[in-house]
């Protein structure tokens, strides 16, 4: 199919999906009563801020500093690295010695930390503090209720929870929120887990913290259920199920599940051209479906660099020895593969490319939605040249594996995504999804 062909109708579609309202709500058991409470306080990057703290005696500075560690890497695991996400006051300011203050300031490190919640890789949390020439850090629940004894402000119950362990929306109250009772003590709402994959969901969480820094869980709602399915595009046949990369930052889950489709898309394209040759399809595929494979790469390194950032190590695709097929088991898997899933996903890149909030998302959405465009146009192709050589029997079965594999598509995509997703990732609210696939099975799969 001409490439420019498909550009085409994905601007229909989406054109089309602008009417089409944003709605971010999720299907669980509801929320808390969020009257009287307030969103979170944040810094630039997107941690609770710090600079009301009501720390005694009061320091010279403050800073909270992200450790990314490196837990399972093949070899020798490397250093890990130290961020300052926020400060607050003068460092050093009362420092007999400031330049030895500012010296072990910016050494200033720590083997553990509050808030970590992946396995490979993933940011701990610590705080540094000056106060006259003396340094130090907190690294865990305990030492910040120490530190900050009486809990006096917003921030002081933010910060506890989460050391806690929960993750704190900025901006939406369901999962970010915060309100002082008239006991003095704080409610917090915060969420844990993500809607990605069977049995997963994202819950949200109310604790109270009470004057001496006591966290107390007291409620709990499913804001959202996951599906058995996160991402779509072409999968190789033999693909085993990946090991959870354990990250609970639902952009971090959902990219290391990205990356490793794509690194899994490098095996289904390589062996695409193989079986291609085998059954004597033109030089122009077998050398379109290479081409595919090097683009699936730098998918993989893209799509990886991404969850890294957002705490997440993308586990490496397993993919069991199968013997080559026969053509019609080919020209199944590729009206499956790709010219649904592979098609809808190369729509879904340009959505992304369109609508991410995040720039660093949208930057690499407009190079894999092209990519991913001319690979959906080259699974047409294939469709085009090998029904020619099928049988009638052969050729209806075809069609009834695209029927179901649209209406499984259909029931993946209505399941409610995490806000983050669709705001930052730019992916698809269920509504607009549906519209998409509507415009899809109107104009191409009919």
């Amino acid at each position: 199919m001409n490439t420019n062909r498909l550009r085409q109708l994905f601007s229909r579609a989406l054109r089309a999906s602008l009417a089409t309202p944003l709605v971010l709500a999720g299907c669980g058991t509801g929320s808390t009563n969020l009257t009287e409470y307030s969103n979170i306080e944040c810094s630039p990057q997107g941690e609770p801020a710090i600079d009301d703290l009501s720390i005694q005696p009061a320091q010279d500075s403050v800073a909270l500093r992200a450790i990314t560690s490196y837990f399972d890497p093949p070899g020798d695991p490397p250093a890990p690295t130290y961020e300052t996400r926020a400060t607050t006051g003068e460092a050093c300011a009362t420092a007999t010695d400031v330049p030895a203050c500012q010296t072990a300031l910016e050494n200033a490190r720590s083997s553990d930390g509050f808030h970590g919640a992946c396995i490979q890789v993933c940011s701990d949390y610590f705080l540094a503090t000056t106060r006259g020439d003396e340094v130090k850090t907190w690294s865990t629940l305990e030492s910040l209720q120490q530190l900050i004894g009486t809990v006096d402000t917003a921030q002081d119950a933010v910060l506890l929870t989460f050391a806690a362990g929960y993750r704190l929306s900025c901006d939406t109250l369901e999962r970010g929120a915060v309100k002082r009772n008239k006991d003095g003590s704080f409610n917090v709402v915060g969420t844990k887990g993500f809607a990605c994959g069977e049995g997963s969901d994202l819950t949200q969480h109310v604790v109270r913290v009470s004057a001496n820094g006591k966290v107390d869980e007291i409620e709990d709602h499913v804001l959202e259920k996951g599906s058995g399915s996160c991402a779509v595009g072409r999968r190789p046949v033999g693909l085993q199920g990946a090991v959870a990369d354990g990250c609970e930052d639902a952009l971090g889950h959902y990219f290391a599940q990205t990356a490793h489709l794509e690194a899994a898309s490098i095996h289904a394209f390589l062996r695409l051209r193989e079986e291609l040759a085998l059954h004597g399809a033109e030089a122009g595929l077998q050398d379109a479906a290479l081409a595919s494979a090097v683009d699936e790469v730098m998918h993989t390194e893209m799509t990886g660099r991404l969850a890294r950032r957002f705490g997440a190590t993308p586990p490496p695709p397993s993919v069991a020895a199968v013997p080559t097929r026969p053509l019609d088991a080919v020209a199944l898997d590729n009206a499956v593969e790709g010219c649904v899933r592979e098609t809808y996903g190369a729509l879904v890149a340009h959505h992304q490319a369109l609508h991410a909030r995040d720039a660093e998302v949208r930057e690499a959405m407009v190079r894999i939605a092209e990519d991913e465009t001319r690979h959906a146009g080259l699974s047409w192709d294939i469709d085009r040249w090998v029904r020619s050589r099928l049988s009638a029997p052969e050729q209806e079965a075809l069609r009834e594996a695209r029927k179901r594999a649209v209406a499984l598509l259909r029931a993946e995509v209505a399941v409610p995504l995490d806000a983050a997703l669709v705001t930052e990732a730019g992916l698809p609210t269920p509504e607009v999804a549906l519209a998409l696939l509507d415009t899809l099975e109107q104009e191409l799969w009919a």
